[in-house]
């Protein structure tokens, strides 16, 4: 969690330890464990005061088998060993992307993060040892009374999609509003510069079709098809066009 501690100093977020109303904290306890939904799933409080887990669901071990005392470790050494190696340098990166983006909001504004959801689909070790795909979602829980971000939740469950070929995705949603966010940013997204037609290439591609169906879709040449395959592989800087899909998806671009 000391990433979290960086950003905390970086953005000048300062909290008055001894004003915090752990009460609060208590009644989203109550509130998280009356719910029959946790029969499934499983849920976390991660205090940004303390750098701590405050809270996890007593159920946190008969998801995915979980030593709910490792998982508190703070160099999270534990849960990154359980994780599938090609989702956790991903899922590292914009995890941490997502608490900057709540903690550079200026405070009058912070309060509209609220409504800002994380969802992440990735690979992780499950309860045999072997693989499973699992959906997180995180969101601001609470601020503080001077506007810090104090309490974040994340809720987990088994993915429906048990496809396990595929790498980790990511969305922002607004659940107040129901917009879908492209994350990370659109800046990010936009520095490929990938035409319109080859992202219908690449949508295409993602379903499956292969050179041939996408020509005869599209009206041109099986030529021209490999030409923006290779233009597409090119400026995603991936090795075939199956990473490029992955990758595309990753970063919203499909």
């Amino acid at each position: 969690m000391s990433k979290t501690n960086d950003i905390n100093s970086q953005i000048g977020q300062l909290f008055k330890k001894e004003e915090l109303d752990y009460s609060i904290l208590n009644q989203h306890i109550q509130f998280l464990e009356s719910l029959s939904v946790l029969q499934s799933s499983v849920v976390s409080i991660f205090d940004l005061a303390e750098m701590e887990h405050v809270y996890l669901s007593p159920n946190y071990s008969d998801l995915l088998g979980w030593d709910k005392d490792k998982i508190t470790a703070p160099d999270n050494e534990y849960i990154n060993n359980r994780m599938h190696p090609d989702d956790l340098a991903h899922l590292n990166n914009v995890s941490w992307q997502f608490f900057g983006l709540i903690l550079r909001v200026n405070p009058v504004w912070r309060e509209q993060m609220k409504f800002i959801k994380m969802i992440m689909d990735y690979r992780t070790l499950g309860k045999d040892g072997n693989y499973v795909r699992v959906i997180e979602q995180h969101k601001l829980l609470e601020l503080d009374k001077y506007g810090n971000a104090w309490l974040a939740m994340s809720i987990m469950d088994l993915s429906p999609d048990q496809d396990l070929k595929s790498q980790c995705r990511y969305r922002l949603v607004n659940t107040l509003t129901g917009e879908l966010y492209r994350f990370p940013s659109e800046k990010l997204i936009t520095e490929h510069k990938l035409s319109f037609r080859e992202q219908e290439i690449l949508q295409l591609l993602a379903k499956g079709h292969i050179s041939k169906q996408i020509a005869d879709k599209l009206f041109i040449s099986v030529n021209t098809v490999n030409t923006h395959r290779q233009r597409i592989i090119e400026k995603l800087n991936v090795s075939n066009t199956a990473e490029a899909v992955q990758y595309a998806g990753r970063l919203g671009l499909i």
